[in-house]
């Protein structure tokens, strides 16, 4: 079945409607309320997992569990809930869209203390491509040729664009471009301005912009792994490119601390988000495409999910803090080039 472009709209109405009412969470002995943010990739997964744990939780307790669930970009939830928005756990793209809730005083438990140091699933950064591979794209280099006309979304917006962005930016910094020498920022700066110049639309999140391409837009798309996997499952005919050097990609979950006490959730919130790291939840996500942090499920699952010949992480960056400064702050790399893009330089 093809997805439905119209749960980003019902995702907004649920945000601007959960706020208006004060995220309206109640719980009781026989019904509890539970209010989901997440980013959009993972929807099709959750759309999965809540049963289960709904049925999980009645026969433990006795007690139904009603979930509110919102999906948008993982920035855009992010502020949502900084504004208002009443979640009782957030499953978000980055830790920088967590620790802007927690730097709001939202969240004030070490989120990120537990053994997988708060990280629930992970993934690559990836290209989704036109059947046949009509333009031959094999590694990052092509994105640069001039006619390919790309997309990715907008870093302002959306968690994923921030990783296609790293993605690209490492690739290059690490020595993969053809004719970009490693640690050359300027040089590096310049392949990301070649890239972004052949970007057509920039969309509000990850999920978004793949749709965008299902729709006929675009020669490809930057984006995650998983979105590829699960559009060929759900009947799309393009195909996935993994480029040689890549970033892995480590989505956060964490219980909002001062939501989840205001509505009476906290048992029922943190039961869910140790259920989503146990085997029956973690293999869910990964027939969604995300590669998983269980090692049992990461273990049955590995042959989905070939090797990146160099695969680096946020800390190649300094880690989030350095990054929101250096790369998406006013200041950053990526602010200077799409400014020079946006004036034809």
């Amino acid at each position: 079945m093809k997805r439905n472009i119209g749960f980003l709209l019902l995702s907004l109405c649920l945000v601007v409607f959960l706020t208006a009412c004060g995220g309206a969470s109640s719980s009781s002995a026989d019904e509890v309320r539970l209010v989901l943010a997440a980013y959009t990739t993972p929807r099709e997964a959750y759309g999965e997992i809540i049963p289960r744990f709904q049925d999980y939780w009645l026969s433990e307790t006795g007690q139904k569990v009603v979930f509110e669930e919102s999906y948008l970009g993982s920035g855009a939830q992010s502020r949502a809930v900084v504004e208002g928005f009443e979640a009782d756990i957030v499953a978000l793209s980055l830790e920088a869209d967590v620790t802007r809730i927690q730097n709001a005083g939202l969240i004030t438990h070490e989120w990120k203390a537990g053994e997988f140091k708060g990280i629930v699933t992970t993934s690559i950064v990836a290209f989704a491509v036109r059947q046949g591979n009509p333009k031959n794209v094999q590694d990052w280099p092509d994105l640069a040729k001039p006619g390919i006309e790309v997309l990715t979304p907008n870093p302002n917006m959306s968690g994923g664009a921030m990783w296609n962005i790293l993605g690209l930016y490492g690739a290059a910094l690490r020595g993969h471009i053809n004719g970009v020498p490693a640690d050359d920022h300027a040089a590096a700066s310049e392949f990301l301005r070649q890239v972004l110049t052949n970007v057509s639309v920039m969309d509000k999140s990850a999920r978004e912009s793949i749709l965008n391409y299902e729709m006929g837009i675009g020669d490809l798309a930057i984006t995650y792994e998983n979105e590829v996997l699960v559009g060929r499952n759900s009947g799309q005919n393009y195909e996935l490119v993994i480029p040689t050097s890549t970033i892995l990609i480590e989505n956060p979950i964490a219980v909002v601390d001062v939501n989840v006490d205001r509505h009476g959730s906290r048992e029922v919130a943190e039961a869910f988000v140790k259920f989503l790291y146990g085997r029956e939840a973690q293999d869910i996500f990964a027939r969604h495409g995300l590669r998983v942090v269980n090692p049992e499920a990461a273990a049955a699952s590995a042959a989905l999910y070939p090797q990146v010949e160099d695969l680096f992480t946020i800390d190649y960056f300094g880690g989030w803090e350095a990054v929101m400064v250096d790369y998406f702050g006013p200041e950053g790399i990526y602010n200077a080039v799409i400014m020079q893009v946006h004036r034809g330089e």
